[in-house]
């Protein structure tokens, strides 16, 4: 919980300089990228959170990796590791990422199919996410083979089943329920 607060205040920190610099977008396309590294790189998050590794091994490695991310980010990377919190950094990511979105009125819509989306059919599902929330949307992609057909689609706290696994899953709840009143 701790770790949460002080990520989601070192993101504050960075949004409110970006937004002071009006960079903010910059920011957010080279938050986006260290937030994508570190997600792939298993071997990155384990060097960050090693408390063997020494800060300056830390700091030359997010150097190298990072070398083309804005002066401000590259800050942060410092300030996290001169105060002990580089293992934060992909909770930092996230918490300036939900804040840049928040501030900027900006929907994450989570996109689940069973087949990766055709640019049309992005568009078109990107066209609808906006005029259903109203807000500017970025989409995330996931292809997930067990969900059959169909979509799932994610939007803050509320998600549309529109898979053919959830009507499935649906119609056999249906038949067991049936089941079960005529016994």
């Amino acid at each position: 919980m701790a770790n949460l607060r002080a990520a989601q205040r070192y993101a504050k920190a960075l949004l409110d300089l970006s937004q002071e610099n009006k960079n903010s977008h910059a920011i957010a396309t080279d938050v986006k990228k260290v937030a994508a590294t570190l997600k792939a790189s298993r071997e990155l998050r384990s060097i960050l959170r090693s408390p063997v590794v020494k800060p300056s091994v830390k700091r030359k490695s997010l150097k190298a990796i990072f070398k083309d991310v804005d002066k401000s980010v590259s800050s942060l990377f410092d300030i996290l590791i001169d105060n002990g919190r580089i293992a934060i950094l992909d909770k930092v990511a996230q918490s300036f990422m939900q804040q840049y979105n928040r501030v900027n009125n900006i929907k994450v819509a989570k996109v689940t199919t069973a087949e990766a989306l055709t640019p049309e059919m992005e568009e078109k599902l990107l066209s609808k996410v906006k005029d259903l929330t109203g807000s500017k949307v970025t989409m995330e992609k996931r292809v997930d083979p067990e969900i059959l057909g169909g979509f799932v689609l994610r939007i803050d706290d509320t998600q549309y089943d529109a898979s053919v696994a959830g009507k499935l899953y649906k119609l056999r709840k249906q038949f067991t329920e049936n089941a079960e009143i005529k016994l």
